[in-house]
């Protein structure tokens, strides 16, 4: 079976510029996402996608690849995750090159392992699911979820009022870091989140969106916990 690890890294950043390659903790931030994907072992190529020269030179110091640059149309703002795995995916093939697994990583997510990174594709590839998904549960019960109407609170479910948080089902979302697929069922629905999904749990300690300063400074704090806590 073979396998590519892709880190997404756009030049392009408007709320934290230069992001993908800001100091994080005393490195580019993106190179906590190459150097979990080399130490897993789980992948035969680590490769950046990238349309930053720049990017580019960093990601090869980490020891990730770059056979080619992401095109224009791939790097624009209105680019999907899943219009740059498409193309990546055809670069390959195109020169001769398929894998039947990719594990598509974000270059902001320094809380990603290589134990999980290994145990993701591992667990994919003993099972018959299309791909898996790192999620963490909601801390709040979305169940009781309020509305603002003509400036007055409403409840969505008024009926979960009264229920215990505890008797009520967990729900997840997507911890945005990476997700593992199967290359022939990304190429059938075009798509990462379709046909039968397996889930990985993380706790909300390992998850962390990185949209803007205070962001940053949150990740650095819970990082900095999780390696006091070993």
């Amino acid at each position: 079976m073979k396998t590519l690890a892709m880190i997404t890294a756009r030049g392009g950043s408007k709320r934290i510029p230069r992001k993908n390659i800001k100091e994080f903790n005393g490195k580019p931030i993106m190179a906590y996402s190459i150097e979990a994907a080399i130490r897993s072992g789980a992948f035969d190529e680590v490769m950046v996608s990238t349309d930053d020269q720049e990017i580019a030179e960093i990601a090869r110091k980490y020891g990730a690849s770059v056979p080619f640059m992401r095109s224009e149309k791939t790097a624009n703002d209105f680019a999907t995750t899943v219009d740059v795995i498409d193309e990546v995916i055809s670069e390959y093939h195109n020169r001769g090159k398929d894998f039947d697994v990719f594990a598509c990583i974000y270059p902001t997510a320094p809380f990603i392992t290589s134990d999980k990174l290994k145990e993701a594709v591992e667990k994919l590839s003993a099972s018959d699911a299309d791909s898996l998904i790192p999620v963490v549960r909601f801390s709040y019960p979305p169940q009781r979820a309020m509305e603002i109407h003509d400036g007055r609170l409403v409840f969505r479910q008024p009926e979960n009022l009264s229920k215990r948080s505890q008797d009520l089902e967990p729900h997840y979302h997507d911890a945005g870091q990476f997700y593992v697929v199967r290359t022939e069922s990304f190429l059938k629905n075009k798509g990462i989140m379709v046909g039968q999904i397996l889930p990985m749990e993380l706790s909300e300690l390992e998850v962390q969106d990185i949209d803007n300063e205070v962001d940053w400074k949150l990740a650095e704090m819970k990082y900095k916990l999780l390696q006091d806590k070993g």
